[in-house]
């Protein structure tokens, strides 16, 4: 099919697009309309569901439903709940009293339709990728070689995403980053992808080539914990857990302190937050170019303590930045440069170490415990604390998260103790982790 990669872009670029419209910015709306306590539930609730349903969607698109429709079908039951807690949104803004900063309706209006949507999104990221190598191999492509070109636009139809939220009104006061107009945009997104995905040429069941050892247990990575007994897959996986804390951290409160200068101030960038902090998925989608160079230089061990020390960084300087002056801009954009190196080298190496050492009778479970180390327990163990720091630290006053009057700190304290753990975790890393790079494997 001459237009395969072509529908497959689409198909990447749709998919990213919904997840891109929300994630770094419903803090924003949750705050504006007197939910802001709340934030780092909505983020929880996603490194929750990330353990279990990838498990069994993939486990239902290999016997039971071809993985192209179930990708549809998964896509439009996440928009209509999306849309359903847009609806409440609604409602919310409509009932939130900005005198009192009070609001009357219950959180779990929209946070149970929230969980019920991300519950069926976060295995369409699997399952994407299973129908573009499924298609690409059937017809005759090398995935290695074709499939980054595609999942590149991915990163790209995140970025429009965000840039679009930022600047679209939708009718109301607010660009769509401040309102719950972001939810429409992705049920609406998640809706068209829904309907592409039926349009996608199929991809068969592989129900009479399914083993034993392809369990519920092996699609959870919980096989993989025999691995515990060697030493250095151990720390391994404990440090992936403990890096895994910081992955949520600014995609759930960045944009919220960025616009928190928005308070006392009128600076562009404090209006834009979500346009800035779009610099961090453009770096990301740059960096993952020098992954290649740095690992064939440096090796894996190295690689990562990279990552964690960009993560020491990323936190740092939004410490220290600002939209006030040029240099506390500088900072900001230091801090989403280095984020593409502080998500990529991490992901990317780590993934890379599980497949060279796991043995290969469980490299597919072992992939799964790193995954369920890092995005699902750390990330949201990470982001319940995180809400507890931020919340210490500072409160929600006229729509915007400003430091605490009663608290010395503020958001400085906020993002140093975020960059100190960050520090901490590298220097544990460095000296505990035994692990000598040999050049010549590398090439």
């Amino acid at each position: 099919m001459k237009d395969l990669k072509l529908r497959l872009i689409v198909m990447n670029f749709l998919e990213f697009a919904v997840w891109g419209s929300y994630l770094v910015c419903i803090g924003q709306f949750l705050g504006k309309v007197g939910w802001g306590d709340y934030i780092a539930w909505f983020y929880i609730s996603q490194g929750v569901v990330s353990i279990f349903m990838p498990a069994i969607m993939g486990a239902i698109a290999d016997k039971f439903i071809q993985p192209q429709r179930l990708l549809g079908l998964s896509h439009l039951m996440a928009a209509a709940a999306m849309l359903v807690a847009a609806w409440f949104g609604y409602q919310a803004t409509l009932q939130y009293d900005a005198i009192s900063e009070m609001q009357p309706l219950s959180i779990w209006t929209i946070f149970v339709p929230y969980c019920i949507s991300i519950a069926f999104f976060m295995p369409t990221i699997a399952l994407a990728n299973t129908v573009a190598f499924d298609l690409l191999k059937r017809n005759g492509y090398d995935t290695v070689k074709d499939f980054p070109p595609i999942r590149v636009f991915g990163t790209v139809g995140f970025i429009a995403a965000m840039w679009f939220v930022n600047f679209i009104h939708c009718g109301l006061d607010q660009a769509a980053q401040f309102t719950y107009m972001q939810l429409i945009i992705c049920g609406a997104i998640g809706l068209l992808l829904g309907l592409y995905a039926f349009t996608l040429p199929q991809c068969p069941l592989h129900q009479n080539e399914a083993a034993e050892d392809d369990s519920f247990v092996k699609r959870l990575g919980l096989d993989a914990f025999v691995l515990f007994k060697d030493k250095k897959m151990a720390l391994f996986f404990i440090f992936s857990m403990l890096l895994g804390v910081s992955l949520q951290i600014t995609n759930g409160y960045a944009t919220s302190y960025i616009n928190s200068f928005a308070a006392f101030s009128e600076s562009w960038f404090a209006q834009n937050p979500t346009l800035l902090v779009s610099i961090s998925q453009i770096c990301e989608a740059l960096c993952i170019l020098l992954i290649p160079f740095c690992m064939k230089k440096f090796g894996i061990k190295k690689v990562m303590l990279m990552a964690m020390f960009a993560w020491f960084l990323r936190f740092g300087f939004f410490g220290i930045g600002t939209t006030e002056t040029v240099g506390g801009i500088i900072c900001l954009f230091l801090s989403c440069i280095v984020y593409g190196v502080a998500f990529d080298f991490f992901n990317v190496s780590g993934a890379l170490f599980v497949e060279k050492e796991a043995p290969i009778s469980m490299r597919g479970s072992a992939q799964g415990l790193f995954m369920l180390m890092t995005n699902g327990i750390g990330a949201s163990v990470g982001t319940w604390i995180a809400g507890k720091i931020v919340m210490h630290y500072c409160s929600w006053q006229g729509g915007y998260l400003v430091a605490r009057p009663d608290v010395a700190g503020g958001w400085f304290a906020t993002w140093g103790i975020f960059a100190l753990y960050a520090l901490v975790v590298c220097i544990m890393f460095a000296i505990l982790f035994k692990y000598k790079h040999q050049p010549e494997e590398s090439k």
